[in-house]
């Protein structure tokens, strides 16, 4: 660690209990409205559904982009911590599965508008983007190996052909009302049991 290092773990505060809620707080907020109405959904659309003033947004976010990033990045810790926390309280591995592949879905819904606003090439967003897989991959494979191991999949499902297909299903969400991108995931879902004795 250097001295520049060591200096600013010094002198930047750490964030108290209620902002850090009030961060959570409009985090969820917009990472539901971007799902549902898109990444371009109005700032004061944002801090009503969570309950607070533009400007409180804008002191934890001042633009856009930081916003945009801070949703991102949001959505994947979200999605990895649901993992182990869905594998303990789910009545199966496979319900826990789909649980999981619900929220990754939000996260790719998300995702996919997030890539078009930043198409700046900010260098913040791209280790995002090129971190994402790394961090959620082993929370997938995890989740299949207990349904596997339960012999509720298919012995030869992976996790990484899993998030691949789900993420190729999701990319047209939104584009035409007459495609359902989570009906079409239930499906290659349900698709993977192990076939009927």
């Amino acid at each position: 660690m250097t001295n520049i290092d060591e200096k600013a773990r010094t002198t930047t505060p750490p964030k108290r209990a209620d902002a850090r809620r009030n961060e959570q707080i409009l985090l969820d907020a917009a990472a539901a409205l971007f799902v549902t109405g898109g990444v371009d959904v109005p700032v004061r659309d944002i801090a009503a559904k969570a309950g607070v003033g533009t400007g409180t947004i804008y002191r934890h976010f001042p633009t856009r982009a930081d916003l945009l990033t801070a949703v991102y990045q949001h959505q994947v810790d979200a999605c990895a911590e649901a993992g182990p926390a869905l594998l303990a309280s789910s009545a199966s591995p496979y319900v826990a599965l789909g649980s999981w592949i619900d929220l990754f879905v939000d996260f790719l819904v998300t995702k996919h508008g997030l890539a078009a606003a930043m198409q700046s090439g900010k260098p913040g967003f791209t280790n995002l983007h090129l971190s994402f897989l790394d961090r959620l991959l082993p929370v997938c494979a995890g989740i299949v190996a207990a349904a596997v191991e339960a012999g509720e999949l298919q012995p030869d499902v992976g996790a990484f052909e899993l998030m691949y297909g789900v993420g190729n299903l999701c990319a047209g969400a939104g584009a035409d009302p007459r495609y359902d991108a989570r009906r079409m995931v239930r499906r290659l879902i349900a698709g993977l049991r192990p076939p009927s004795e």
